[in-house]
């Protein structure tokens, strides 16, 4: 439908609902009187906004209470009118704007708002909002009369209070919005008036009256419970900040007009009229400030982007308009801004940065303008250089007291004030004061919380060796989290971190080391936190991981940019310092762990047996020892000494990647210390050492450490073999090589030769002193040889007939075996036995595993290759120390030795001889030892079944086998009534490692009926329910092994023990099978022999069933 145009028809439209609401002032009447506004064009509306204005405020107007559905539907009607029109009245103004304050007030007590409801609330202060965008013209000035005061105030206060006491989120946000409205500072995309310089400073100083309580109440707003939203917070920002940028405006205040007496027609009211005098803008500033810095306090870290936006926008502003009269302002909005040039939300970033470059175009200008003439004017650059000064100072103190929240804020606004002054931080920093308190706020922030026992508890016993083909990722993913003294947040780190790579990129590089590593060798206390910003600082140098973005005065975001040069003279000078005597090889471990006091042997005698590869058998060349540490290190000593390596060896990967291949040099001075911190018993300190060889291979240009080991093997096995002939000096050069056995490959081998045997030789002549020392070296050689050269062929003879013996009896069918049968039977009585002569005759074929050399003649003997000669000398040397007094020792030996049968598996007359010879020693440890090295030989016994098949079956049978079933015999009924803590003892881990092993070793050595038997019955109770859950599945596959053996004697074993069905014969000339498990009731044992039967006899259950 179109809307009526013209004037008389639309009043003659109106004028019946017009007249009917003045008579009737119902709900029902507004609404009609409202729908048909909706039908009349804005052009006509105006021309009758008065007329249908009248009957609206007439309903307002009348005496006695009004329920809130008609106020609500007169204000809605009101809103569409004023909305759609212009106010071109300044009394209409003036009625409306106190009518609709009453409507909001309370009628008891007109300074506060009415308990009405919230729809009511909404209603009225859209249709204020509507009414102040409405007036036209110069009429709104009018409201900023001094005789305006009191009934402006009242307005001001009322929706002051409904901002501030206000539960509902969308009436605060609106009485806040009006506020705006009100002052002439609304941001909305409406049209506005827009006042002279006049007009402006007529309002400013109108305002003025105001000004302390809307500051304070909407300071409070800001300040208030963050469950208000972040919407009315906003709101409640630009309020302030448009409130007080339109007050201490500095071109308001400098203007030159004389101050004029208040009229006496004013009466009382000249005495709200303020007088904006120096001394009151000093006063107000100085109140002001301390508002401000609460609300920085609360916004500047708040959750949500907007608001820190709006903070930006604020500081901006008033920075702009109110530089001079907010001089106490000035570093707190500062502080804001700079605050923010590192928030997380981008938008916030660039505002910020544009903020900022505004700020400082502006004060250089300023100061170029007025020159000698404002002598208390500082150039942008002192502002920041003295902010930066007090804030470092402040700094510690922050870190100390403050939650995570204002730590994070204030050293966002460090990170931005260095940021911002760009380049000019060289010249900040050539000021001693400047330097020494930035260097000693971050010595004391960054104190490392060394207290936690779990760093010295770790331990890397076979770390190294079991990660040696992980990638780079695997070892980043473990590197331990740096715990602080005064703060846990990762960010706070993350802008510590920033902090110093931004020191590095703007400042003097020669400079920043020399200075820290004076602190680095001032104190211990200093020296990891020294540590730590000197390798964020080279990193910085290098450019790397520096977000610059333009934020310095220059703009350009360049810094001094050190040359390589620079970089390296740098490193260099750190490294050295670092990898001194004094600051790398630190106690890590306490003397009274096993492993030490092992490797204390070595140091310990007051004169000390060298290594030397020039030595003769009988000449022994003595060495005076050094003193050994005597007392134990506290905990904290320990962890700080940990963190301390940690630190240095995370620097050397981060000068790697500053320098990239120019580090290549460098690797004959570093690279030797980072692997002796690989070998470290500390499971810290050999991570961080992984990590840092990856960090260094890659910036090398090394694709993998093999290639890094390899490249620079020459220089490190001499390093290794001169620091072996000095073991007082150098212990760590076992570790070294052990470190360079695990990474490398079999083209090692011919390099390390000599020096095997001098560790060989060392061996043989002290084994009392060295042992210890050596036997983790022999470990990772005879590891790295097993993954170097596997075994080709091993035992596969024997694999092939358990093979083709598994295969027969896949095929087997009772008629195959009745004829067989029959056939023994013949031979038995003599029948056929001369055709089977022949049969008996022939010679089977050679095997392929037959040694090639052994065709040339029994008179000659190939050489071994030297893998297998090295593994043959180092088994000789295990076979003496298997029965060495320390139970770590033997355990480590019987390692060895069981990676020492797997190299010479593939030479079987090289290994049976070694096999009979370490016997003896072997059978005390699996009989007569620790429980722990009982589990550990039990696992190199099965390691010789695997290998040495038959030749071990005697001895086994006879020596072994009995103690092993008598052992399981006696242990099956306590584990049975046991609880879960039993899994936890060395009982247990021992019965499951037999069980486990067991089957596998009856099967491989063929043992004959009666060992089997025994074995069986050990085994049976293990197949009960009442069994730990490991133990019953470790017995079923003892059972699985046997049945592979002899499946018919097994068969009937676990059918006599329990029986699942009766077995009907097919003829009833054939005898009925009878077997004891028949007809039993189901037991302990049911459900575990149910379960082999239906996997190894499953076909022949069902077609018997």
């Amino acid at each position: 439908m179109a809307q009526i145009s013209d004037p008389k028809i639309a009043f003659a439209y109106l004028r019946p609902a017009c007249v009917l609401l003045t008579r009737e002032p119902t709900v029902s009447n507004v609404e009609t009187l409202s729908a048909q506004l909706k039908d009349v064009d804005d052009a006509t509306l105006q021309q009758l906004q008065e007329y249908v204005l009248f009957p609206l405020r007439f309903v307002l107007k009348v005496p006695g209470p009004k329920k809130d559905k008609l106020v609500q539907a007169v204000a809605e009607a009101m809103s569409h009118v004023l909305e759609n029109t212009c106010v071109q009245s300044w009394e209409t103004l003036h009625d409306l704007l106190s009518e609709l304050c009453l409507c909001l007030c309370s009628p008891t007590d007109p300074g506060k708002p009415a308990e009405t409801s919230e729809e009511l609330k909404s209603s009225v202060l859209r249709c204020l909002d509507a009414l102040l965008h409405a007036a036209y013209g110069d009429i709104i000035f009018k409201l900023f009369d001094p005789i305006m005061l009191p009934g402006l105030g009242a307005a001001i206060s009322l929706l002051l209070t409904l901002g501030e006491k206000e539960k509902s989120r969308h009436i605060q946000a609106a009485a806040l919005k009006c506020l705006q409205a009100l002052t002439l500072q609304c941001d909305c995309t409406q049209e506005h008036v827009t006042p002279s310089s006049e007009e402006q400073c007529a309002i400013g100083s109108t305002m003025a009256s105001f000004l302390p309580g809307i500051t304070m109440a909407v300071a409070r707003i800001i300040t208030g419970d963050l469950r208000q939203g972040h919407a009315v917070t906003v709101r409640a920002i630009k309020v302030w900040s448009r409130t007080v940028g339109l007050v201490m405006e500095d071109a308001q205040l400098q203007s030159s007009e004389p101050w004029k007496t208040p009229s006496p027609d004013l009466g009382r009211i000249g005495q709200l009229v303020v007088h904006r005098t120096q001394d009151w803008v000093k006063s107000t500033s100085g109140k002001l400030s301390a508002l401000l810095k609460k609300i920085i306090t609360c916004t500047s870290a708040h959750r949500h982007w907007r608001v820190r936006l709006e903070m930006v926008e604020l500081a901006d502003l008033l920075l702009a308009r109110c530089s001079l009269s907010l001089g106490e302002c000035v570093g707190p909005l500062l502080e804001a801004l700079v605050g923010a040039v590192n928030d997380e939300e981008p938008r916030v970033r660039e505002r910020c940065e544009v903020a900022l470059r505004q700020v400082s175009h502006r004060n250089q200008s300023s100061s170029d303008i007025t020159g000698k003439n404002s002598s208390s004017s500082h150039t942008f650059t002192d502002v920041l250089s003295e902010n930066l000064h007090s804030l470092a100072t402040s700094l510690p103190r922050v870190m100390r007291t403050s939650d995570d929240q204002k730590k994070l804020f204030v050293l966002n606004v460090f990170l931005g004030y260095l940021k911002i002054l760009g380049p000019l931080v060289s010249v900040v920093l050539n000021s001693a004061a400047h330097l020494e308190r930035i260097s000693k706020a971050l010595m004391q922030v960054l104190e490392l919380d060394v207290m936690d026992v779990r760093i010295v508890e770790e331990r890397s016993y076979g770390a190294i060796i079991e990660t040696s083909s992980g990638s780079h990722d695997s070892y980043s993913a473990h590197v331990q989290r740096k715990h602080f003294l005064y703060f846990t947040d990762e960010k706070i780190f993350s802008v510590l971190t920033e902090i110093c790579w931004t020191l590095g990129y703007y400042g003097n590089i020669y400079l920043l080391t020399d200075h820290f590593l004076d602190l680095y060798r001032q104190s211990s206390a200093y020296r990891k936190q020294a540590a730590m910003v000197l390798n964020e600082i080279v990193r910085g140098a290098a450019g790397i991981a520096v977000a610059t973005e333009g934020q310095d005065l220059g703009g350009d975001g360049r810094g001094l940019n050190a040359t390589q040069e620079d970089l390296k003279a740098a490193v260099a000078s750190i490294m050295e310092e670092y990898t001194s005597l004094n600051n790398w090889h630190l106690i890590t471990v306490s003397v009274e762990t096993d492993r030490d006091r092992q490797d204390q042997q070595l140091l310990s005698p007051s004169r000390l047996l060298s290594i030397s590869s020039n030595a003769d058998a009988n000449s022994l060349h003595v060495i005076p020892s050094t003193s050994a540490s005597s007392s134990t290190s506290t905990i904290h000593q320990l962890n700080s000494n940990i963190w301390q390596l940690c630190i240095q060896l995370e620097g050397v990967a981060y000068f790697a990647e500053a320098l990239g291949r120019d580090f290549r040099p460098l690797l004959m001075t570093s690279l030797y210390p980072v692997l002796e911190k690989a070998g470290e018993e500390t499971l810290l300190v050999s991570q961080a050492a992984l990590g840092s060889m990856w960090d260094i291979s890659k910036a090398c240009g090394y694709p993998s450490l093999k290639e890094l080991i390899n490249e620079n093997s020459d220089y490190l096995l001499n390093d290794i073999s001169l620091n072996l002939q000095r073991l007082s000096q150098h212990p760590q050069a076992p570790r070294v090589l052990t470190v360079m056995l695990t990474h490398s490959d079999c083209s090692l081998l011919p390099l390390v030769g000599d020096i095997v045997q001098d560790v060989l030789t060392a061996l043989d002549l002290s084994y009392n002193h060295t042992a210890a020392l050596f036997c983790s070296v022999l470990h990772a050689l005879v590891k790295a040889l097993a993954r170097w050269f596997p075994a080709s062929c091993s035992n596969t003879t024997k694999s092939a007939r358990h093979k083709q013996t598994s295969a027969d009896q896949e095929v087997l069918n009772i008629s195959q075996f009745l004829l067989d049968y029959r056939k023994q039977k013949e031979l038995a009585e003599g029948i056929g036995i001369e055709e089977d002569d022949t049969e008996d005759l022939e010679v089977p074929p050679p095997t392929e595993c037959e040694d090639v050399e052994d065709i040339g003649g029994p008179d000659t003997k190939a050489e071994l290759p030297s893998h297998l000669s090295i593994t043959k000398d180092v088994m000789e040397r295990c076979i003496h120390l298997l029965s060495d007094p320390s139970l770590r020792l033997r355990l480590k030996v019987l390692d060895v030795l069981e990676l020492c049968v797997r190299v010479l598996s593939e030479r079987e007359n090289e290994l049976l001889p070694m096999a009979h010879r370490c016997w003896p020693a072997l059978l005390q440890r699996l009989t007569a030892d620790d429980p722990l090295a009982v589990l550990r030989a039990f696992r190199v016994l099965c390691t010789l079944g695997e290998t040495c098949g038959d030749f071990l079956r005697n001895r086994v049978s006879k020596e072994v086998l009995p103690k092993l079933s008598s052992s399981l015999a006696r242990q099956a009924p306590i584990s049975a009534k046991a609880g879960p803590v039993y899994t936890h003892t060395l009982a247990y881990k021992l019965q499951l490692a037999v069980l486990q092993g067991l089957g596998s070793l009856c099967q491989r050595l063929e043992l004959g009926e009666a060992e089997l038997e025994a074995v069986c019955e050990a085994c049976l109770p293990y197949l009960s329910c009442r069994q730990p859950i490991a133990l019953q599945e470790a017995c079923l596959s003892v059972f699985r092994h046997l049945i592979q053996v002899d499946p018919d004697a097994y068969w009937f074993t676990l059918n006599e023990l329990h029986c699942p069905s009766s077995y009907v014969p097919p003829h009833p000339d054939l005898q009925p099978v009878q077997l004891s498990g028949m007809g039993r009731p189901r037991d302990e044992y049911s459900d575990n022999v149910l379960k082999l039967l239906r996997e190894e006899f499953g076909s022949f259950a069902e077609a018997v069933g």
